[in-house]
């Protein structure tokens, strides 16, 4: 059995992390899904401080721009400084389409940026695209 791809969830909205945990969950991979609700708890679990000492360093990090505490332009600040995290693929899923914020994420390291979509299906479809992009398609180091 292979071990299973560590995904670190980063979503402030208690719906759409559910529905994003539930949604790859449904899927056939074997997932290990963890969530974090805003900024400073993302980087105290990517850098295995505080309550997340000993925290699994994750394969791919799926990230919400606009979060409590610090948001997630300073994480993905944070990912890309530390050299045993800068690999790590980042995806940042938002509820914002601004030109301002798709340059700005993909200029501090995103490797890609995909607006949230409102309808429940549509929603569904991208998190079901995320999985099999990241995990069946590409090759992660």
């Amino acid at each position: 059995m292979t071990a299973p791809i560590r995904v670190l969830l980063v979503e402030d909205n208690p719906g759409d992390a559910e529905l994003t945990r539930d949604t790859l969950e449904a899927g056939k991979l074997v997932l290990d899904i963890h969530v974090v609700v805003d900024g400073a708890e993302a980087i105290d679990f990517l850098l295995q401080r505080g309550q997340h000492v000993g925290a699994p360093t994750p394969d791919l990090v799926v990230l919400d721009l606009n979060l409590p505490k610090r948001d997630g332009r300073e994480v993905l600040q944070e990912i890309r400084r530390h050299a045993a995290l800068r690999t790590t693929p980042v995806v940042i899923l938002t509820s914002s389409d601004a030109e301002k914020d798709i340059a700005q994420g993909y200029l501090l390291g995103a490797n890609c940026y995909i607006t949230k979509p409102v309808d429940l299906a549509a929603f569904q479809q991208i998190v079901r695209s995320i999985e099999t992009f990241w995990f069946t398609i590409v090759r992660l180091p």
